[in-house]
C-alpha cells in the first residue's frame, strides 16, 4: 500500500527515488531520522471543506447542521477492559475500530462537529492511522507516542502531530487505573497546538434515507477479531446500535451506552506490517484502499454493500449491491475494520 503523501517527500531529494511501500525494503536516502532530508507535508489541495471554500449545509462526518466548520481532530483511544469505560468516545463524529498486535483492538476517534472535556485513555499510534487520516486533509493526531522505527512516517504524514510528546501540556494521569490506562487528554488544548488543522471535508459519507429495497432485519451483529469482539445491537428506542465488548455491555465514562446510528463494518484486507512490539508480534497493516465489500446497519437493518477509495487522499464511497448511494443515518458513525476472510494474526 503507498503513503500518498510520499511523493513529496520524494521530492525533497533527488537521491530518494523508490516508492515507499509498507512490508518492503527502504530505498537508501537519508531521511527525517538522520536530519537532511525533512520535508514539509504537501500543501492543502484545495478538497472540498478547504479553508477559504463555503461551509456545507451539513457536516460531512455526521449529516448534521452543527459544528460545519470545527477543524479535524483524529486521537487514538484504547479498547481493551483495562481501559473502560472510556471518555470522550461518545461525541466523536467517526469511530474506526482497528485490530492491533495480538489480535486485539484499537480505536481512533475522529471530532470535528463537537468537543469532549476531555479523552482517553489516550495510546499509541499504529501504521494504518497514517494510511487513513489522509482523506481527512491535515488533520490534527492525539496519540501517546510511537515505536522509533514509525517516527519518521509521523513526521512524513499531512497530519499535525500532537502527541504527548509534541502537546505534553494537553495531557494528563487521571483515576486508579494503572500505567498506560490513565492518559487523557484535552481535545481544546491539543487543536491548540495545531491552529492550522483544517476543517471537514468530504470523506465519501453520504447520509438520508435508508434505500427502499436490500434491507435484511436484524438485532444485533457480532464483529469478531482473533483475541476480541464487539456487538451492536439496535434499540428501538434509542434509534441507534449499542456497543458491547467480549459480550459486556460497553459504556461510556460520561454515562450510558457507546454506540452509534450507523455501524459500517468494512471487510478489508489485513496483513502483516514491517512493524512489530517488544513482544515480537507484528503490527497488522488494514488495507483501505482499493475496493470491497461491506455490511452497513441502519434503522434495525443490515444492508449488503460495496466500498471504494481510489487513494489516501481521498475519502471512502459505499453503494448498495445495485450501486445506488449507501445513506447513512444522521449521526455518528462507527467504521469497523475486519479482516475480509476469517479472523487473522498476520
Amino acid at each position: 500500500m503507498r503513503f500518498v503523501w510520499d511523493t513529496a517527500v520524494r521530492r525533497g531529494t533527488a537521491a530518494c527515488l523508490g516508492v515507499l511501500v509498507l512490508g518492503a525494503a527502504l530505498p537508501a536516502c537519508s531521511d527525517p531520522d538522520g536530519g537532511p532530508e525533512s520535508a514539509p507535508p504537501p500543501r492543502s489541495t484545495g478538497e472540498p471543506g478547504e479553508s477559504g471554500t463555503p461551509a456545507p449545509a451539513t457536516h460531512p462526518f455526521t449529516g448534521g447542521t452543527k459544528g460545519l466548520t470545527g477543524p479535524v481532530l483524529a486521537v487514538k483511544i484504547e479498547n481493551t477492559s483495562p481501559a473502560f469505560p472510556q471518555s470522550g468516545v461518545s461525541a466523536a463524529d467517526i469511530v474506526y475500530v482497528e485490530q492491533v498486535e495480538g489480535g486485539e483492538t484499537r480505536l481512533m476517534a475522529v471530532y470535528s462537529s463537537r468537543l469532549p472535556g476531555r479523552v482517553g485513555p489516550v495510546r499509541s499510534a499504529r501504521i494504518s492511522d497514517l494510511h487513513l487520516l489522509p482523506q481527512f486533509g491535515r488533520p490534527a493526531f492525539a496519540f501517546s507516542g510511537v515505536q522509533s522505527k514509525m517516527k519518521k512516517y509521523v513526521r512524513r504524514s499531512p497530519a499535525y502531530d500532537v502527541s504527548q510528546e509534541k502537546a505534553g501540556g494537553a495531557y494528563f494521569r487521571s483515576g486508579a487505573k494503572p500505567i498506560p490506562y490513565n492518559l487523557y487528554a484535552d481535545p481544546k488544548a491539543l487543536l491548540k497546538r495545531a491552529p492550522k488543522a483544517t476543517p471537514p471535508r468530504d470523506v465519501g459519507f453520504r447520509f438520508g434515507d435508508a434505500p427502499a429495497a436490500g434491507g435484511k432485519p436484524v438485532k444485533s451483529f457480532t464483529a469478531r477479531w482473533p483475541s476480541a469482539n464487539m456487538g451492536f445491537t439496535w434499540s428501538a428506542k434509542q434509534k441507534r446500535w449499542l456497543a458491547s465488548w467480549g459480550g459486556r455491555p460497553d459504556r461510556a465514562a460520561e454515562g450510558g451506552r457507546l454506540g452509534g446510528r450507523t455501524i459500517v463494518v468494512q471487510y478489508a484486507r489485513t496483513t502483516r506490517s514491517k512493524f512489530h512490539d517488544f513482544l515480537g508480534s507484528y503490527t497488522p497493516l488494514i488495507d483501505t484502499t482499493g475496493a470491497g465489500r461491506a455490511l452497513v446497519l441502519r434503522d434495525g437493518k443490515a444492508y449488503k454493500a460495496k466500498w471504494n477509495r481510489p487513494s489516501e487522499d481521498k475519502g471512502t464511497t459505499f453503494t448498495t449491491a445495485a450501486g445506488e448511494p449507501m445513506n447513512f443515518a444522521p449521526g455518528q458513525v462507527w467504521v469497523v475494520l475486519v479482516n475480509d476472510g476469517k479472523p487473522y494474526t498476520p
